[in-house]
């Protein structure tokens, strides 16, 4: 028995894993009883260890989500470099992301405020009313 390098899923002789987009696993004895699975095209995982520790996928510490809120919240400033995150403007996804969110955040509130508002507007013109 041989087991998919990738997905651990227990394969039978000959039989090739559709997660490895078609890589067919080779066994080899590693004297412990159970085959150690190799790919065909070690690249493969060469090149998503690559990907993965690459500055694109680089998770944003906890410091760095604190500080960049701080840099959103700055009135004007902070405004540009939201839109400037959000649109695309840095390689990092998780960073994109985070400030996709923020603007999402950020138009949420300003709905409810002017909800708000509005909805305070009318109790105050209808107040007037009932008085006058």
């Amino acid at each position: 028995m041989s087991f998919c390098s990738n997905c651990g899923r227990e394969l039978a002789e000959n039989e090739v894993c559709g997660c490895m987009g078609g890589v067919k696993p080779e066994t080899t004895n590693t004297g412990y009883g159970q085959g150690r699975v190799v790919t065909s095209v070690q690249q493969v995982c060469d090149l998503d260890n690559m990907v993965l520790s690459s500055a694109k996928y680089k998770p944003i510490s906890m410091w760095g989500y604190f500080g960049y809120q701080l840099l959103f919240c700055i009135p004007c400033v902070g405004f540009i470099f939201l839109i400037v995150f959000a649109l695309g403007g840095t390689s990092n996804v998780n960073l994109k992301n985070f400030a996709r969110s923020y603007f999402c955040m950020l138009i949420i509130a300003l709905i409810l405020f002017a909800v708000i508002l509005v909805l305070g507007g009318s109790a105050g013109v209808m107040a007037a009313i009932m008085e006058g």
